[in-house]
């Protein structure tokens, strides 16, 4: 499993603090946004060649920490 933490930064000096792949100024919404629209792993990688598998999976598991605790309270019909 992909340690986000070792991929993904969040630096109120870059991009007022939204989360980032490390060392890049592409923020992690961004790629998951391009992933959900469909683009693949590969077209990410020729699009944003300063990144990585690991980086993207890592984009990933920072979305599902972040929700993971959430609590869904739906409205009865």
């Amino acid at each position: 499993m992909i340690d986000w933490t070792l991929h993904i930064e969040s630096d109120p000096e870059k991009l007022f603090g939204k989360p980032v792949i490390m060392n890049t100024r592409i923020p992690v919404d961004l790629i998951l946004e391009k992933l959900a629209v469909g683009d693949t792993i590969d077209d990410l990688i020729d699009a944003y060649p300063s990144i990585t598998k690991d980086d993207i999976g890592a984009c990933l598991m920072f979305a599902a920490d972040s929700i993971k605790n959430e609590i869904i309270i739906s409205k009865a019909s």
